[in-house]
């Protein structure tokens, strides 16, 4: 069932858990998230970047598969179709391709031109019943080829954009996209604290989620985190199912047991990704909160 992010994101935050947004890379992460989301009766957000949905030949055909998805799965829980990171340019070609929720990541901006842009988004996404999700402080890392250092967003800018109308807001806490280096310091909860009051409780968003400590997790929730992205996690659990099989000689060329058909290929992957789903879910708080 897709839906925006909006009372999804709320009802997260009222009632102190967090929605997953797990990004999708092809079908088999799409059918894997998808089904997980349903046995568990969580709801959940398919994330897309721009990297990914020009792999999969666009956003149209990322709308439709997932929509086409969705509706032969027989899905009940609420699925938002989310841009991840998204340009301004970006952001537009998602409204008109049929997601249900958009971020503008505009936060490598002069904070002038982010509040420009942001606001004229916020307009177009709520005339056609979109969400939209802004962005300050950069997260650190590497996304879509844009490298930050991890950034401890102003609340006074943050502020500034929550009352844009924005649905939910990201804002760097001094957490990184990727995997985290060994001296990483931690969440500044401080900032988080300082960044819910600035903005009256908007639903807050923790980008980077895979490497950060479960307990740090469930206390940035405690305090006004309503989303959770993950994204290497997935990659990584996938990746090492994938080359087991294969060091294993599973994908061998034998006529008798066709291990290199790309169907029996994938599963592990497959099978791997839902299980990391779960365990984010349970961690999250998400499981059995479909109904809000």
């Amino acid at each position: 069932m897709l839906v925006n992010a909006t009372r999804m994101l709320k009802a997260a935050r009222d009632g102190h858990y967090a929605v997953g947004q797990f990004n999708i890379n092809n079908l088999e992460w799409t059918k894997a998230i998808l089904t997980t989301a349903q046995e568990l009766n969580s709801p959940v957000i398919l994330g897309v970047s721009e990297g990914a949905a020009k792999y999969m030949t666009g956003f149209k055909t990322v709308a439709s598969m997932v929509k086409a998805m969705d509706e032969s799965l027989g899905i009940t829980v609420p699925v938002v179709l989310h841009l991840d990171h998204g340009t301004y340019e970006g952001a537009k070609a998602c409204i008109a391709a049929g997601f249900t929720s958009i971020m503008f990541d505009g936060s490598h901006l002069d904070f002038d031109e982010n509040i420009k842009k942001t606001s004229e988004l916020v307009n177009l996404a709520h005339d056609k019943g979109l969400s939209i999700e802004a962005e300050v402080g950069a997260i650190g890392g590497t996304e879509d080829g844009v490298t930050a250092d991890g950034e401890i967003a102003d609340p006074e800018e943050c502020r500034k954009i929550a009352n844009l109308g924005v649905d939910f807001l990201a804002a760097g806490i001094g957490n990184i996209h990727g995997i985290y280096p060994k001296n990483w310091k931690g969440l500044h909860f401080d900032a988080l604290e300082k960044i819910h009051q600035a903005t009256d409780h908007i639903p807050l968003v923790l980008h980077g989620g895979t490497g950060i400590p479960d307990d740090q997790i469930r206390k940035a929730i405690i305090n006004g985190v309503s989303k959770v992205n993950v994204n290497t996690d997935c990659q990584l659990v996938f990746a090492a199912a994938t080359v087991e099989y294969c060091l294993a000689g599973k994908a061998a060329p034998d006529p008798d047991k066709k291990g290199f058909d790309p169907r029996k290929l994938l599963k592990p992957g497959y099978e791997a990704i839902k299980a990391k789903v779960k365990e984010r879910m349970e961690v999250f708080g998400s499981i059995n909160k479909a109904s809000y």
